[in-house]
C-alpha cells in the first residue's frame, strides 16, 4: 500500500523564462536560497526550457524544485567527456544539501551519444527524493553517488552503465528505458560501485518498475541489454517484483569489460518479476547472483528497511513502505 501525507502549498520563490515570476535562471534563485534550512523551501519553475548547468551547494538543505510536469519544465545541458562544455552533468547536488527534492520535471544531457560519458543528474544528497520526475541521455544518465535517494514514478532512460553509484537508493515504480546505444556497444542499466563488505548500507533496490526498451531501440536488432555490471567488487543491486521485457537478455548480468575480475562477492538478487526478461533460469551461474524466493529477504530492500523511509521521506511523496 502507499502512503500519502497532504502535498505541501506554500511556494517560496517563483522561475519563469519569460520573466512572470521572481527570478528567469534556476541557477539565480538556488544561490538566494537561505543555508542550512530547517524549513524546506519551494520552488516553483514554470514550463519552459531552462538552458543552464545547475549545481545546488554545499549547504543547501531542504529544498525542494517543483516543475510543471515531465516535458513540461526540462532543465537542459550539454556537457559530457568528449565534447567539452565545462563539465560533464546537467544537475548535481553538493555533499551536505542534504534533504533535497525533485519534483514533476524534466532534466536531460544533449550532448550527444557520440561524446559518451555525460551525466543528467548527479545526486550525492543524503535524505533526498527524485519524485514524478524524467532523466534522459545515453551513457551515465543518473549518478546516484551517495546518501540514502528515493525516486519514485521516474522515467529513466539511457545505454552504457546510465544507472550508477553507490547511494543506497531505491527506484520505485519507475520505467526504465535502454535506449539504442552506439555501434558495438551493450546496454547495461546499472553499475553499482560498493567497494568492500563495510559498505553495509548501500546498493540499488528496483521494485515495481517498468523495465523495457525505448522507441528507438525498439526499431533496432542486434543489440544486448544487460540489467547491471559491478563497478565495484561488492556491488548490490536487486530487481523485485518488476515488469521486464524481452529487451532483458536471458544471462541478465555482465561481468565487467573483459570479464574478469572477482564475482563472488557481489550480490544480484531477482524476486517476483514478471514478463519474458523476468524469466530466471538463463541468469549466470555466479556465486552473487540470487533468485530471491525468501520474502523476508527481499523486505530488506524496500524502502523503510534499505533506506529507512519512514524517518525522513516529506510528505506528499507517494510512496510503498515494505513489498
Amino acid at each position: 500500500m502507499g502512503v500519502q501525507d497532504s502535498p505541501p502549498v506554500a511556494v517560496d520563490a517563483v522561475v519563469a523564462a519569460d520573466g512572470s515570476g521572481n527570478y528567469t535562471t534556476i541557477a539565480a534563485v538556488v544561490a538566494a536560497v537561505p543555508l542550512k534550512s530547517t524549513k524546506r523551501y519551494v520552488i516553483h519553475i514554470k514550463k519552459g526550457i531552462y538552458n543552464e548547468a545547475v549545481t545546488i551547494g554545499k549547504g543547501v538543505r531542504n529544498l525542494t524544485l517543483l516543475g510543471d510536469g515531465m516535458g513540461a519544465t526540462i532543465i537542459s545541458a550539454h556537457q559530457s567527456v568528449g565534447g567539452g562544455g565545462g563539465g560533464l552533468t546537467t544537475f548535481k547536488t553538493a555533499t551536505l544539501s542534504n534533504g533535497f527534492m525533485a519534483r514533476e520535471l524534466t532534466i536531460e544531457n544533449t550532448a550527444g551519444p557520440e561524446n559518451h560519458q555525460a551525466v543528467a543528474l548527479r545526486s550525492t544528497s543524503d535524505s533526498s527524493v527524485v519524485y514524478l520526475c524524467e532523466m534522459r541521455w545515453y551513457q551515465d544518465t543518473l549518478y546516484a553517488k551517495s546518501g540514502r535517494q528515493l525516486y519514485r514514478e521516474c522515467r529513466i532512460s539511457g545505454t552504457v552503465d546510465f544507472i550508477f553509484g553507490d547511494a543506497a537508493a531505491v527506484f520505485q515504480r519507475c520505467t526504465v528505458l535502454a535506449r539504442l546505444p552506439l555501434p558495438g556497444q551493450q546496454n547495461t542499466i546499472t553499475a553499482q560501485s560498493r567497494g568492500s563488505a563495510a559498505e553495509t548500507t548501500t546498493g540499488f533496490s528496483f521494485q515495481h518498475c517498468d523495465v523495457r526498451a525505448d522507441d528507438d531501440l525498439l526499431r533496432a536488432t542486434g543489440v544486448e541489454t544487460y540489467l547491471g555490471r559491478p563497478w565495484g567488487p561488492f556491488s548490490r543491486v536487486v530487481f523485485m517484483e518488476c515488469t521486464m521485457s524481452s529487451v532483458i537478455h536471458p544471462k541478465g548480468w555482465l561481468p565487467w569489460s573483459g570479464g574478469g575480475g572477482d564475482l563472488s562477492n557481489v550480490y544480484y538478487g531477482e524476486y517476483r518479476n514478471e514478463g519474458e526478461g523476468g524469466n530466471v533460469s538463463g541468469r549466470v551461474k555466479w556465486p552473487g547472483f540470487h533468485v530471491i524466493e525468501d520474502a523476508s529477504e527481499a523486505a530488506k530492500f524496500t524502502v523503510d528497511s534499505f533506506i529507512q523511509g519512514n524517518l525522513w521521506i516529506p510528505k506528499g511523496v507517494e510512496h510503498d513502505p515494505g513489498l
